[in-house]
């Protein structure tokens, strides 16, 4: 066995020439990454958007295929400079929230309509394509009529017919409406719902029922609007597979944050539901909540109104006399069945509209429901 006097060991220049290129291609492929980082920072707005926002292509492409589906019932597509013919330059802003903000305008033929032009935050579009695609395959005289839509660029709005009384919310929370229009209103929102669970072309989960979502027509005739959350059911069955919760504070049913209570399905819509006829029935009070209340179910639902509907408590607080006395309780007894904690403790939709349209004696006394609500941090609130 002879050495190498020069001490050039082949093995050690094989790892040393291995070396060398292992070096030289790390550095040739951050030299390419680096080059592909500045043509990306200084390429094209069109290049940019295709790599990005391929959320926003897909929902272009899926609200195209559902355009295409609907043929000639599919809501009209407008130009943003249509728009803003339409409303004047955008003159009578009629709300604003985090969704966006609403003008009032008049459609070429006269009709008045509500344009709500979606915040530009909103940029993945799936509350734009959610709203475009449950709402356009609805027709039900309790369900706001989505006339049109606009995408243009990165500007996105939503055409619907104006509803010249407002929000439900301004109304309750001055109880300016009496006992039987306040009624006729929570009979109409329930075949709204029961249209959408149960009556239209695919089922819809709202997921967001509550007042400010509930608009008022010239005859004070409910319709359901806002369906930036909702989700379609699948063919078969009414569950939902949901990675995060979703809605507003207050009336967010407890399976949407804790599934161990049972499976989000239409009865999560039932539970807000349910919330908001308390709160049709606890606007009228004379005393109202604390300023520093919590928004939450606690809030809207005063303990003290389950102990006097069960012990047949004096309910003049609310504004109810004899005459409407009957048709308070049934809603309370209604609204109290809806918030129960399992989700099969609560009726459907089309036994609501049963109970409300029935005597209020044939209303069974519902068990006190247990009442809880989400922090803040779980919810993606939609208010």
């Amino acid at each position: 066995m002879t050495s190498d006097r020069n001490g050039d060991d082949p093995c050690a220049e094989h790892k040393h020439t291995k070396r060398i290129v292992i070096v030289s291609l790390a550095g040739s492929v951050g030299l390419l990454l680096l080059c592909a980082v500045l043509s990306l920072l200084h390429a094209p707005k069109w290049f940019k958007n295709s790599v990005f926002f391929s959320s926003k292509s897909e929902c272009t492409h899926n609200i195209e295929a559902f355009l295409g589906n609907c043929g000639s019932l599919a809501p009209k597509r407008f130009k943003y400079s249509d728009l803003r013919k339409i409303t004047k330059s955008f003159r009578e802003k009629l709300g604003e929230g985090g969704y966006g903000s609403v003008f009032k305008g008049t459609l070429p033929d006269g009709r008045l309509v509500a344009v709500k032009i979606l915040s530009k935050s909103k940029e993945d579009g799936e509350e734009f394509f959610n709203e475009v695609v449950s709402i356009g395959r609805t027709s039900h005289v309790n369900v706001v009529t989505l006339l049109g839509f606009c995408q243009d660029g990165r500007r996105r709005a939503l055409v619907y017919e104006f509803m010249p009384n407002g929000s439900l919310e301004k109304h309750i929370n001055r109880a300016a409406l009496p006992w039987d229009r306040l009624h006729q209103i929570a009979i109409g929102i329930a075949r709204g719902l029961e249209y959408l669970h149960r009556g239209c072309n695919a089922r819809i989960v709202h997921f967001d029922i509550k007042p400010h979502n509930i608009l008022l027509d010239e005859d004070f005739r409910p319709k359901i609007s806002d369906f930036g959350l909702a989700k379609l059911c699948p063919q078969r069955g009414s569950v939902l597979s949901m990675a995060d919760a979703r809605g507003t504070i207050g009336y967010i049913a407890p399976e949407v944050f804790c599934r161990n209570i049972g499976a989000v399905s239409t009865k999560s819509d039932v539970y807000s539901y349910g919330m908001m006829v308390l709160e049709m029935v606890g606007g009228r009070r004379n005393v109202r909540a604390g300023a520093g209340a919590d928004r939450s179910s606690e809030a809207y639902f005063p303990e003290w109104l389950y102990e006097h509907l069960d012990g047949e408590g004096d309910l003049g607080a609310y504004g109810v006399t004899n005459e409407t006395e009957e048709m308070a309780r049934k809603m309370i007894m209604v609204g109290l069945w809806c918030i129960q904690t399992r989700p099969a403790d609560r009726p459907s939709m089309s036994r609501v509209v049963e109970m409300l349209q029935g005597r209020g004696s044939d209303v069974e006394m519902p068990p006190k429901p247990c009442l809880s609500t989400p922090s803040q941090s779980y919810v993606s609130s939609a208010s």
